[in-house]
């Protein structure tokens, strides 16, 4: 009998911590210290509207949500404060398409002296992938996937970039694991370029975003 309960315990144990690996994990101390908070939810302070041709407007709504209103082709903000680390960094935001049919978050981030684009929902509304990748954007490089995104849905997005490798999970999901250290990593040719050094933008859509957030890596 209590070689019976021994084995259970021990079953017991392996489900609850198997069953747990996928949780979202929780900030310690030095994962707290190393995050920055790059919008509140209450002011746009640090970034300015970009000024694409045709663009939506920028506002926040009555629930803190930064919303990118469709415009012709991008509309879209870009950071202004603080120069922001160009490596071994996490970004992490919630987003969701609100109208349209092409992506709802276009986020242009710094790599080394570099910067490339995570597009998500392009290409009629389900391309993922980064631009531009030794010269290849999203749909030509191996980035490039197919993801179906719910319109109004909230999706949680998380961006690594190291020295060697980007990765993105979506709502912890790992949908892209890319090498790239001695690769050509730089932006698409055209007005995405005036999103450097960080940017977030729409095609032709109107999206939400809000908890955006900036960790620094070990």
């Amino acid at each position: 009998m209590k070689l019976f309960f021994f084995h259970l315990c021990i079953l017991s144990s392996v489900l609850f911590f198997g069953g747990c690996q996928h949780l979202p994990k929780v900030l310690n101390k030095e994962d707290s210290a190393n995050t920055i908070t790059l919008f509140d939810g209450s002011s746009l302070s640090n970034w300015k509207a970009t000024d694409f041709a045709g663009k939506g407007e920028i506002s926040i709504d009555e629930n803190g949500s930064l919303f990118l209103e469709m415009g012709a082709e991008l509309s879209g903000i870009h950071w202004a404060g603080n120069p922001l680390p160009k490596q071994d960094y996490e970004i992490s935001l919630q987003a969701k398409r609100t109208m349209g049919s092409d992506f709802f978050c276009g986020l242009t981030f710094p790599y080394k002296e570099s910067h490339a684009t995570l597009i998500l929902g392009g290409w009629g509304g389900s391309l993922i992938g980064i631009s531009s990748i030794d010269d290849f954007d999203a749909s030509e490089n191996e980035t490039g996937d197919a993801f179906i995104f719910e319109e109004n849905q909230w999706y949680d997005i998380r961006l690594r970039v190291t020295v060697s490798e980007f990765t993105v999970w979506i709502d912890n999901e790992e949908v892209i694991d890319c090498e790239v250290e001695g690769r050509r990593v730089g932006m698409r040719i055209g007005e995405i370029e005036m999103s450097v050094p960080l940017g977030l933008c729409t095609f032709a859509t109107s999206a939400k975003m809000r908890d955006i957030k900036m960790r620094t890596l070990p």
